[in-house]
């Protein structure tokens, strides 16, 4: 198989594309040119390893087309709001319940898989994914829970530092969590948060602009907390700089990588990023509501004097049983546990990490650059206003791409903007079988998925695309 190059350009991008498609001696938007681009996918077996759900399961009370076969697998490009379910996950799911009927309270200690060191089954594959050590990472909680527990640790305002920077249009996780601890704390919110806007007209931030922020309101920053990926736009904040520019001012810095695990290459421990937390259920397809992960940098492992919260789970697994009340804490990231993470939870998470342990972030990026730059160069050639304008009846339906053209401002998504009401296109699309999902102002995420997505899933959304233009 010939797979695919590692491209870090638009052009670049659409290069290959088109010399493939002129290899075959095809059009850009011939499904033949799909079929060739899915025969030399080397991680097109990994398709096999998710359930896809039929057309008639996922549409179940929605009146579909006439043409459409219901018994097919839908079109599901929305892994960056839940992704599909590995096929290892029921396998595991049930034998730890069969186990738990068995063996009842002996199921703590029974292997193959003891459930009071559960977090040890995907601490590191976990840590390879975000680029972390395995004492920088643990599953714990919830998204927004990890979230409050960095700030608690990370946001330790004072008369001259109590400000936090993080983006407009946050998610509303974010937003309301910096404010309630900006609250907390005793500080206005319209004083202590730094609310950063692109420039007048653009949909997403510059790296220089984000940086000459910190640079001059620094002396008065706690902690920059920005998303890793912005849920809404898609854009990749670079994090590298970020955080250099950051620490150069005495800010601490985290990051919010739900719509990055998974889905981006990180190196959170080279960057010396301070503190992230992320969900799993996207990207890293733990199953809705799954387990978060948390990251704390080795720098800040064996800080006692770090102010956090505690919990029996935050003292030292050796002598936790000792009950003494004298606390032994964790070091690393495990000493911000406060509970026993939920056992199902962390074999749901582990049947995808099983998956993505037969790979790497970097196959997965070269294959997503092609499929979203497949996805990219199709509406761009054929659906935008002035390619509207020169061949279509009715030039006044169009889209655009709020995405960055950069790969590598972006991960696997573009998000959508239309001339005409988007529920009109959402509601057509699910006819037809595929999945997409609707977000602030109108904005359609389209999310294809590496791990599972396929050319024809692009091929088969653009043509479904062009047929509500008409």
């Amino acid at each position: 198989m010939e797979g695919f190059p590692y491209l870090e350009s638009k052009e670049s991008i659409q290069s290959y594309l088109e010399s493939v498609a002129g290899g075959e001696g095809v059009g850009l938007d011939d499904l033949r040119l799909a079929t060739t681009l899915d025969n030399r996918d080397k991680l097109a077996s990994f398709r096999a390893k998710f359930c896809l759900p039929t057309i008639s399961d996922i549409c179940e009370g929605e009146k579909l087309a006439a043409d459409i076969d219901s018994s097919q697998d839908c079109v599901y490009l929305t892994g960056n709001s839940l992704g599909l379910q590995p096929k290892g996950t029921k396998d595991l799911i049930v034998a730890d319940l069969d186990k738990w009927a068995k063996k009842g309270v002996y199921g703590h200690f029974h292997d193959p898989v003891a459930w009071l060191p559960i977090e040890d089954i995907v601490v590191d594959e976990s840590a390879r994914l975000v680029g972390a050590k395995p004492i920088e990472v643990v599953p714990m909680n919830g998204l927004t829970v990890n979230c409050h527990l960095a700030m608690v640790s990370f946001y330790q305002p004072t008369k001259d530092r109590f400000k936090i920077v993080l983006e407009k249009d946050s998610f509303p996780s974010d937003f309301y969590a910096v404010q309630s601890q900006v609250n907390w704390h005793g500080y206005d919110p319209k004083e202590a948060m730094i609310v950063m806007a692109p420039r007048e007209g653009e949909h997403f931030w510059r790296t220089e602009d984000v940086v000459q922020l910190i640079e001059e309101q620094g002396d008065s920053v706690a902690l920059v907390w920005l998303p890793g990926v912005h849920y809404l736009t898609g854009y990749v904040f670079d994090m590298e700089a970020i955080t250099k520019a950051a620490h150069s001012k005495g800010c601490y810095v985290g990051f919010d990588l739900a719509h990055a695990a998974g889905n981006v290459e990180l190196c959170l421990h080279d960057w010396g990023v301070d503190v992230a937390a992320w969900c799993t259920y996207k990207y890293l397809n733990s199953g809705p509501g799954g387990i978060a992960g948390f990251f704390v940098h080795e720098k800040h492992a064996h800080n006692q004097q770090l102010p956090r919260l505690l919990g029996w789970w935050s003292h030292n697994r050796k002598t936790r049983f000792d009950m003494s009340n004298v606390l032994d804490l964790q070091a690393g990231a495990a000493g911000f546990q406060l509970s026993n993470p939920p056992v199902l939870e962390c074999l749901s998470l582990k049947a995808s990490l099983d998956v993505f342990a037969d790979t790497s972030m970097r196959e997965l990026t070269i294959k997503s650059r092609i499929l979203t730059g497949y996805l990219e160069m199709l509406i761009e050639h054929y659906l935008t206003k002035e390619k509207r304008e020169n061949v279509a009846a009715d030039s006044s339906k169009y889209m655009t791409i709020v995405t960055p053209s950069d790969p590598k401002r972006r991960g696997a998504q573009l998000s959508l903007q239309f001339s005409f009401p988007v529920k009109e296109v959402h509601h057509q699309l699910a006819s037809r079988g595929v999945v997409t999902d609707l977000r602030k102002d109108g904005h359609m995420r389209v999310a294809p998925a590496p791990l599972y997505n396929s050319f024809k899933d692009v091929w088969t959304f653009f043509k479904t695309l062009e047929l509500t233009l008409k």
